[in-house]
């Protein structure tokens, strides 16, 4: 059975998204993004809410991120190659190849699609993942913790979960990855 895996850059005080909706932490250090790639290779499918569908497909429909160097051009293949599933009630059509929409979160339909794919799932989108979460059909949370604090925004993870620490990795920058298990409640 596919594990799916939630996937998200978060600030030191724990937000994905500062007031404005903004997420950029700066720019990313090679040895992050290719950490980003390498997690990402074995997607065979991504989970996506609207709104980060509609950013990350500009790795299909924007050729020029992909030429800015090898990291990036090496990142828009493995981007594009999983299906996508985008949850959306307002889409009405999607801009890349092998992506689906559906109108509403179903954990039912999510389990039975870790039965059926091939390769890993990834879920983006922090609400999104918080009812995957909160449904407990994620496996394993991945977060990217930036060393800057926003003071406010979206968190990046729901409230009232405990988790279990899997693993760690520094990075130069002063990033850290931290990879758990969400606990049943």
């Amino acid at each position: 059975m596919a594990k799916l895996h939630y996937i998200n850059n978060v600030s030191l005080d724990g937000y994905c998204e500062d007031e404005q909706g903004a997420f950029e932490w700066g720019p990313m250090p090679d040895d992050v993004f290719q950490t980003y790639i390498e997690l990402l290779k074995p997607v065979g499918t991504f989970l996506y809410g609207r709104r980060l569908y509609e950013t990350m497909s500009g790795w299909e429909t924007m050729p020029a991120l992909a030429e800015q160097s090898a990291l990036t051009a090496e990142f828009s293949g493995v981007w594009k190659a999983p299906n996508k599933v985008v949850y959306s009630s307002t889409l009405t059509d999607v801009a890349t190849r092998n992506t689906r929409i559906e109108r509403t979160f179903d954990p039912g339909k999510v389990v039975a699609m870790k039965a059926e794919v091939e390769g890993e799932l990834t879920i983006g989108g922090a609400n999104l993942a918080a009812q995957a979460i909160k449904a407990g059909v994620v496996d394993e949370v991945r977060l990217f913790v930036w060393p800057i604090t926003v003071g406010s925004g979206k968190p990046a993870l729901p409230a009232g979960i405990g988790y279990t620490l899997l693993g760690f990795r520094r990075f130069d920058n002063g990033a850290v990855l931290l990879q758990y298990k969400p606990s049943a409640r």
